[in-house]
């Protein structure tokens, strides 16, 4: 015999459905928005209250509370209720005075907005301020960098790697293979201050400088494996080294596919020469001023906030050791990278950078 009351169906309609999945896989809406979407979604699927609040690790009440909120109001219902307070003191017309103030104009002599610059501005408080950028996102004391490729062949290159990334050949290896120029094997000038109970760990601010090493990755993007050596310089010469390192490591009946960057060294009338007498090599340049489509740039960085910046190295040996230390136990539990984004989902980001910096498409 069935216990309890039965639960009411969740009936969705294509368009309610393909609404709510897009909010579901959101990074940007609130974390208990998402949940109520998927309490909806698993609840249309069949799923009980009970599997649900297992499955998303809530209470077996919220899982029955927005289902039924759903069943009565529809979308509106999974956003949260106003709730009592004291009436809001500051006019709409001043609200949006304040954030078109943000986005189009500056201080006087200075870059960007300040919360208190900004309450003088607008003759608000500064804790308003900050509640209403907190409401819109809006950050002007941070900004990010960006660069746009002027490679005439960009999207040919693009859909090129991006297609080895998301469906790479069968019978062979896709390489990302770069190297990190000019680690530096800098001593801090006097012993690391522990981490302690209620402070952090510290570090001198001037430091005594060993020498420098060049640091070559190729990064196997089915495994994550990475193969390193250092150099101390970085010419097609030592490139030209790395490449037969790579050669005798990769099995010799698979293709190898190299996805390197425009740097000149890669290009040298000497390598081109050592890749054209193996025919197993590919080699796929990336679009200038378009690093970012190599993986082995967030390895790059991982080994950089990892081991590098924040050591402190007696001389190039000691840098050189630590580094190989890591790629040992990088390499004893390494993971590929999760590439999801699609050629045309990069070409429509850039579409929008453009269109906002200057009106017009890529």
């Amino acid at each position: 015999m069935a216990r309890g009351r039965p639960k009411a169906l969740v009936v969705l309609s294509a368009e309610e459905r393909e609404q709510l999945e897009s909010w579901s896989g959101s990074r940007s809406l609130p974390r208990g928005l998402v949940d109520r979407v998927q309490i909806v979604l698993l609840s249309a699927d069949g799923e009980t209250n009970k599997a649900i609040a297992a499955r998303l690790g809530l209470s077996q009440p919220t899982v029955g509370k927005w289902r039924r909120r759903y069943l009565e109001r529809g979308l509106p219902g999974l956003h949260d209720e106003l709730r009592p307070g004291r009436p809001r003191s500051i006019e709409d017309e001043r609200i949006a005075d304040l954030i078109m103030d943000t986005l189009q104009k500056q201080p006087p002599g200075e870059t960007h907005w300040s919360c208190r610059t900004m309450a003088a501005e607008a003759g608000v408080s500064k804790s308003t301020v900050q509640r209403v950028w907190k409401a819109v996102r809006l950050q002007p004391h941070r900004h990010d960098y960006f660069k746009l490729s002027t490679d005439p062949f960009f999207v040919e290159k693009v859909r090129d790697i991006v297609g080895l990334y998301l469906n790479p050949p069968t019978h062979a290896v896709v390489l990302c293979v770069d190297e990190k120029s000019q680690c530096q094997a800098l001593e801090r000038s006097q012993p690391v201050l522990p981490m302690g109970l209620g402070y952090l760990e510290g570090y001198t601010h001037d430091y005594r400088r060993h020498g420098t090493t060049n640091l070559f990755a190729a990064l196997d993007i089915a495994n994550g494996q990475v193969l390193t050596q250092c150099k101390p310089r970085h010419r097609h010469e030592e490139f030209l080294q790395f490449l037969r390192h790579i050669d005798a490591n990769v099995p010799a009946d698979l293709e190898v596919h190299l996805i390197v960057d425009n740097y000149a060294t890669h290009k040298h009338p000497k390598v081109r020469l050592w890749l054209a007498q193996r025919p197993r090599y590919h080699l796929h340049l990336t679009p200038t001023y378009a690093s970012w489509l190599n993986q082995v740039e967030i390895w790059f960085s991982l080994i950089s906030r990892k081991t590098i910046r924040r050591g402190s190295f007696r001389n190039v040996k000691a840098l050189i050791a630590k580094i190989n230390q890591f790629v040992h136990a990088y390499n004893a539990d390494s993971k590929p990278f999760a590439w999801t984004a699609t050629a045309d989902s990069i070409f429509e980001k850039i579409s929008r950078l453009c269109q906002t910096i200057c009106g017009t498409d890529y």
